[in-house]
């Protein structure tokens, strides 16, 4: 299997959690594209010396988080420019379920960089060890970030 197989393999296994990632750190379908590309694009560049020394998931993860966050700490550096309005808002929807998920989401997006990238992969199902791995910190420090972040995150919600 040549390294464009492989690398399509690893894209198709990994899409999800490369879409999560992106809908985290995004406000419109537009946005979740184009840092869908700009992690394609890392993934590619750096897929030629993955050494395998972390599993694959972690590796696309930190990847990921990396480039959402490079893009975001990159856009309060620009000048703000005018949002062209769409089509269809995918956010926009009244069903309580709906309204639930939206309220954490933007509570979340509240969050600094780091802090929103650890509650991510903390809702990922992740291990405190995985998490760790992932944004390059020990478990222990994972844990007291989380603490802090869920205290954080209530307090917002009693605002």
């Amino acid at each position: 299997m040549n390294q464009e197989q492989e690398f399509s393999e690893l894209v198709h296994r990994h899409k999800s959690t490369i879409y999560t990632v992106c809908y985290m750190f995004s406000k419109d379908n537009d946005e979740v594209q184009d840092l869908f590309q700009d992690i394609l694009t890392n993934l590619w560049t750096g897929f030629g010396t993955f050494r395998g020394e972390a599993q694959q998931k972690s590796w696309v993860w930190r990847v990921a988080l990396n480039t959402c966050i490079s893009v975001e700490r990159k856009k309060k550096k620009r000048p703000q420019s005018a949002q062209l309005s769409m089509d269809i808002d995918l956010y926009a929807d009244d069903d309580n379920d709906i309204l639930q998920v939206q309220a954490l989401h933007k509570r979340i997006n509240s969050l600094g960089l780091v802090d929103r990238a650890i509650i991510l992969l903390w809702l990922e199902d992740m291990s405190y060890e995985e998490i760790g791995a992932i944004m390059g910190i020990t478990s222990r420090n994972v844990g007291v970030k989380l603490f802090r972040i869920k205290e954080r995150l209530k307090q917002m919600k009693d605002k």
